[in-house]
């Protein structure tokens, strides 16, 4: 079986781990630092962003194409899934343009990851009750 929404999700993640991952390899290459970070706030910032989202990422896809998979509607896998990769944007965007301290992008971001990794979570459950339940 095929998980059509989740796997534009994950696309759209995909291209913008390679984005985070080539602004971590700007410094890298500008610092010659293979592995580690220097002082530089906006390199350790980028570091960050980066491990932020593969930190959060898989998770939420992962739920969200095991609720596909198990027939969840799919307008709920969608805007589970439109808060999860917003967030995620928002998220970077936020830890970037505020080089790693308070902003609201980066804050609403976090808040919007966190709901649809909870949302992904009560529609497994809700899902495995409705069925087996």
């Amino acid at each position: 079986m095929i998980v059509p929404v989740t796997g534009v999700f994950a696309a759209v993640l995909g291209i913008l781990l390679v984005l985070l991952s080539a602004h971590v390899v700007k410094f890298r290459l500008k610092y010659k630092k293979d592995i580690g970070v220097t002082e530089d706030r906006d390199f350790q910032v980028a570091v960050r962003t980066h491990a932020n989202l593969v930190e959060y990422a898989p998770l939420g896809l992962i739920m969200l194409a095991i609720a596909e998979l198990n027939g969840v509607a799919s307008g709920l896998i969608y805007w589970t899934g439109m808060a999860l990769v917003v967030g995620r944007i928002l998220h970077a965007w936020g830890m970037i343009n505020g080089k790693g301290e308070a902003h609201k992008g980066r804050a609403l971001g976090m808040v919007l990851t966190w709901l649809a990794i909870l949302a992904a979570a009560v529609l497994l459950l809700w899902n495995v009750w409705h069925v087996y339940g």
